[in-house]
Order: C-alpha cells, then structure tokens, then sequence
C-alpha cells in the first residue's frame, strides 16, 4: 500500500506583520457568496518550497510566492503573482490586472483580504480608492473570515504539490501557471456558471 496523500507539516505562511499601514473593516464578513460576477473579490498570499540542487549535489530550500485574486461568484482565478519572495510589486501587478478584469461590475466592488502588510501599503488602499472599490479584511488571525481563498490554496496543494518535489523556480512556476488554467477551465467547482 502506498501514499497518496500528504499533510503539510510546517508552520503556515503568514503575510501579517502588526500594524503598517491602515486596517480596513471586515465589509465581507463571511458573507462570501454573491449572484454578481466581479462583485466581490477575494486575495491572499500563499508560500511554496522547492529544492534546488548545485553543481556539487547540495540541495537548498528555496521559496515561491503566489498571490492571486479570485472572484467569489464563480470562484475563478482572475489574475495572480508570482515572485522569489514577499512583494509588494507582484501583489500590485496582479491587483491591477483583477481590477481592469472586474470594471464590467455595475455594482460597487468589494477586494477583501486578510491583514497582511501588502494589503495595509498606501499604495495599495489609494489604488482601491481610485477606482471607487471598498476594501474588506479579515478579523486578525481569523482564517476563516477568507476561506474561500484559504480553500483554493488547500486544494491547489493537495492536487500539485504535495507529494511532488520541484527543483527549481521555472518548474514549479510552470506547474502553477498549469494547475490555475486546469482549475480556471476544466476543474469542477460547486459555484457554476463560469463568467463570460
């Protein structure tokens, strides 16, 4: 008998740092479904571990930060980042490519988050502003106020990660680019019908 299946087992990647900027109200309040599509959009930051061999045979632990935008209607990924560490660039990158995703929206949008630093930079907030966006957080170390994202990230790694051992940065970066295009079109979710 083999397995098949994998636990994570180390401590969970958190973005929170205190405060550093400015905490937004939980408008979403676990009120996660909506019947508008671009109505309400979800993001958060997860981490990945790949292990890169050099020319001696010595393995080192590198990381991969994936931070992608997910529109609660439908639960489709409508845009994401990807970089060698925490960044506030990637997270602003796809941020602006979820909101040009989402301006067909009639109604006024909603970007919900947890508490991380990226989500409190000014820049961040104004970007919101400038495009008459409400911002949302999560209570503090409440993962369940974003769940349908902390979901997404439990299922994305159960079905291309773990188990799997990637061994540099282009590799894994490929078979996330992959595995979102397969969740986005083909995967199965519960929330149907997919947008436009």
């Amino acid at each position: 008998m083999q397995v098949t299946s994998y636990t994570r087992k180390s401590r969970r990647f958190s973005t929170y740092k205190g405060v550093v900027g400015r905490i937004a109200p939980n408008r979403v309040n676990r009120r996660f479904k909506t019947n508008v599509p671009h109505q309400k959009i979800t993001t958060d930051t997860t981490e990945f571990k790949y292990y890169e061999p050099d020319d001696k045979g010595r393995v080192s632990i590198k990381k991969l930060y994936l931070d992608p935008f997910m529109d609660m209607w439908n639960l489709e990924i409508l845009s994401y980042g990807i970089s060698d560490r925490p960044s506030a660039q990637s997270i602003m990158k796809a941020l602006n490519e979820a909101i040009d995703a989402t301006n067909d929206c009639s109604f006024r949008r909603t970007f919900h988050s947890d508490r991380g630093w990226a989500y409190q930079m000014g820049i961040y907030r104004q970007t919101l502003n400038k495009h008459r966006i409400f911002q949302s957080m999560s209570r503090k170390g409440n993962c369940y106020d974003n769940s349908p994202m902390e979901n997404f990230f439990g299922i994305m790694k159960q079905e291309m990660y773990y188990g799997q051992v990637y061994s540099s940065f282009d590799e894994l970066k490929n078979a996330i680019d992959k595995y979102i295009c397969y969740y986005n079109q083909k995967r199965s979710k519960a929330r149907l019908p997919k947008s436009h």
